[in-house]
């Protein structure tokens, strides 16, 4: 049977998280890294457990200026830290709050490199491997994350984008 799982970034500061927490089935929550802080991912955390949403970890590029949208020139040793830094901070949160970690979903620039480049794909898929190889790793559907997650055993959920828009626009 195929499912699907309506999946939000969360724990960003756009303020609509309560709101939005009893919409969805999983909470990709921000880490620390393009924004966010201990205190705001335990609170995220907090209101996912309360709505019975499952927990993941949401990594993306140290660049809160950019809010982690912008490309970083890194190595897969500075890539693969990053990430289980990361993935680390909030999977000890959720621990202390009574819940499990499930997934893994890349933020912004760093989502969009790994589905093209095979080096950030590995690096990421590698620090996830670290951490707990239960973890679904959650990437862009057909992309290198998504490739070489499940070449070395890892759950990988293809993800597609829904955009929702809440007003007229000028398309």
């Amino acid at each position: 049977m195929r499912t699907i799982d309506l999946n939000c970034d969360l724990g960003e500061g756009a303020g609509h998280d309560t709101e939005l927490m009893p919409l969805i089935t999983s909470a990709n929550i921000a880490c620390g890294a393009h924004t966010s802080d201990e205190a705001t991912m335990r609170a995220t955390v907090a209101l996912a457990k309360r709505h019975g949403v499952a927990v993941g970890a949401h990594p993306g590029f140290a660049d809160r200026e950019h809010f982690g949208r912008r490309e970083l020139s890194l190595g897969a040793d500075e890539i693969r830290r990053l990430v289980r830094e990361q993935i680390s901070v909030l999977a000890r949160i959720a621990a202390e709050t009574n819940v499990r970690l499930t997934h893994v979903k890349p933020h912004g620039a760093l989502y969009n490199l790994a589905a093209k480049d095979v080096v950030v794909a590995r690096a990421i898929v590698e620090a996830v491997q670290q951490i707990d190889r239960g973890l679904v790793l959650y990437g862009l559907a057909g992309s290198e994350l998504v490739r070489a997650g499940r070449e070395i055993g890892l759950r990988a959920a293809n993800e597609v984008l829904l955009i929702v828009l809440t007003a007229p626009t000028d398309f």
